[in-house]
Formats: structure tokens, sequence, C-alpha cells
């Protein structure tokens, strides 16, 4: 067990590496002047040398690489010329509404997705499971601002019954309610659960149905165990690899997910900050966001594989 551990973790550090190199060549790749492009096109010559000295350009690049790293290690990602803030700075003020909308996502799939494809599997060939194909080839086609105006459409011009964009912060001197919180947040939840629903009841039908055919299954029937517990406590739980891993690889899509979100529901969080940053060419605010995400999805598939170790015993061996 400690030897899986310990290979995990060692192979996530070669992993980082790359990242850190790739999110360092943004700004270094990217055409022109990199100075010149933050310092703006009416900045004198003093102000670009003054920023290409503050990056880091003025040096080789390995040595502009080891000083980059080196200022992410103590926590500095960078200074943003166009809101003149430290990115750490703007990444702690937009965190909350991001978090709230990628955790109350990921358990809102989970809570709709596992249950749906289990019945589904078990129900083989009925009328839920044919509903779930349909719902999952709507997940994977239909684009997720498409659903987020059709939902604004339904729910909140038509019907009147949530709000429509903007965000209030559950902390802090102006926090609301909690259920003030979760009215504003219910919308996004449901337009950014779609394709995360769509694509884990769909692992969870297969991998569900495949585990009622073994034999284990058939003995627990003999044994006169009921329905319910071969389906829970044998089917489902052998199924749960899978569907850890498909939860672990679908961060990516929530990730993306999450800026598009944003976007629609005027959302401030760092998806949209994003979008401000790329169409200002803010690029140690781009280079701060883009390490952020990319350290997050490795951290958490990180875990799924850890998470393996009390899902399956075998693995320990």
């Amino acid at each position: 067990m400690l030897q899986f551990v310990l290979r995990r973790l060692l192979a996530v550090l070669p992993v980082l590496l790359v990242v850190s190199l790739v999110v360092f060549l943004i700004l270094r790749l990217a055409p022109g002047d990199p100075a010149a492009v933050i310092a703006g096109n009416s900045a004198t010559n003093e102000e670009i040398d003054r920023i290409r000295q503050q990056l880091g350009l003025d040096g080789s690049i390995l040595s502009q690489y080891f000083i980059w790293i080196g200022r992410v290690f103590q926590g500095d990602l960078g200074y943003s010329y166009y809101l003149s803030k430290p990115v750490t700075e703007l990444i702690a003020q937009r965190i909350e509404p991001t978090l709230s909308l990628a955790v109350g996502t990921l358990l809102l799939a989970i809570a709709v997705a596992i249950p749906l494809g289990t019945i589904a599997a078990w129900r083989m060939g009925g009328w839920l499971d044919k509903i779930l194909s349909g719902f999952s080839v709507a997940g994977f086609s239909v684009p997720v601002f498409v659903v987020g105006y059709l939902l604004i459409y339904l729910f909140a011009i038509r019907l009147e019954w949530l709000p429509v964009q903007g965000y209030k912060t559950l902390f802090g001197p102006r926090s609301v309610g909690v259920w003030d919180w979760m009215r504003q947040l219910i919308l996004p939840w449901m337009t950014l659960a779609l394709i995360y629903v769509a694509l884990i009841a769909r692992v969870t039908r297969a991998s569900v149905s495949e585990a009622l055919t073994e034999d284990y299954i058939r003995t627990a029937r003999a044994k006169g165990v009921t329905e319910q517990a071969v389906l829970l406590r044998h089917a489902l739980a052998n199924a749960a690899v899978p569907i850890v891993t498909v939860i672990g690889i679908g961060v990516a899509l929530l990730i993306g997910g999450v800026v598009v979100t944003e976007t629609v529901y005027a959302i401030p969080g760092l998806g949209m900050l994003t979008v401000d940053a790329v169409l200002n060419r803010d690029f140690p605010v781009i280079q701060g966001l883009v390490l952020l995400f990319s350290f997050a999805y490795v951290f958490i598939n990180l875990l799924v594989d850890l998470s393996y170790l009390f899902l399956d015993p075998r693995i320990r061996y």
C-alpha cells in the first residue's frame, strides 16, 4: 500500500514539471515582445524596459524559468498591469464563486448520475435505459451556453422563479443567507451539470451492467440476497473504480465549463477573470490561472488514484 502511494506521488512530479514549463512558455512564445504587449501601445521605452526587467525577460530562457518558478514557490504569480493588482490577490477575490459553482455542480452530478445509471443498468432495455441513452447524446451534443440560455428563458424570464445573473457571497460583510446563496446558483449548477451527468451516468450504466453479469452476482442471488443488496453492495461497489475514474477525468470538462457558465450568468469568478485576461492580453493573469487550473486537475486525479486503495482492496497488494 505504501509503495503504491509513493509511486503515485512520484509520478505526479514530472507531470507538474511539464505543466509549469508549458505555462511558462505561454508568455515567452507569444508573438512580439511580451513586455510591449503588456505595457500597451502608449507605453514608453522606459516603461517597457521596466516591465521586461520585472518579468525577468532580460535573461536566458533557462534563467527566466528558474526565476519564475522560484517566485511561484513563494506564492508570487506575477502582477496584472491591466488591473494593477497582484495575480494572487485577484485569484483570492474570485475563487469563492468558482468553488461554489464547481463543487455544487460536482455534488449535483454525482447525486443524479450514479442512481440514474444504476437503475438504467438494472432495468436494461427498459424505458429509463432508453431515456438515458437519448439524454447522454443530448448532453454531449448541446453546448453549455445554449443550455444556459434555455434555462434562463424558462426559469428566469418566463416563470420568474430564479435570478438571472450575478453572485452574492456566502461569507464576508456582504454575505447572504444559505437559501439566497443557493437560489442564485441553481441555474448555473443545472447548466454545468448537464454534460457531467450524461458522462457519469453513461459510464455507471455500462460498469454496473457488466458487473451484473458476473458469477458472484448469481451466487449472491442464489443465497437469497435481496435485489437491492445485490445492486448496491455487490454490483455498484465493484463498479466503483471506473465510475470514480471518469469523475476525475471529467474535471477537465468541469474546468472548461466553468469559464463558459460564469460568462453566461455574469458570475465574477475565475472563469470570467480568465475571459477578461484573454481579451485584454493580461499574460501574467493567464499564466497564473492556467497554472492553478492545471495543478488542481493533477491534484484531483492524484486523489482519484489514491481512492482506488479503498474502493478495490486488491490494489493494496
